[in-house]
């Protein structure tokens, strides 16, 4: 079974065009994707979890 595909919050940062200042005040109200944290202390999106996010945005807009 293939492991689900981690991005990097650099990576999260420029798909949505957001600094990491303003994704992490999202975060803070509850509004951003879920992040995991690793062992190592670097943080990683799952790409199932930041697409759920974009369609949960598509709809709250609509």
């Amino acid at each position: 079974m293939a492991r689900p595909q981690m991005l990097k919050l650099r990576e999260v940062l420029t798909e949505i065009g957001m600094s990491r200042a303003a994704f992490y005040r999202m975060r803070a109200r509850g509004q951003a994707p879920r992040l995991r944290k690793l062992p190592n202390g670097q943080v990683r999106v799952s790409r199932a979890d930041l697409d759920a996010w974009w369609e949960s945005c598509a709809e709250n807009a609509a």
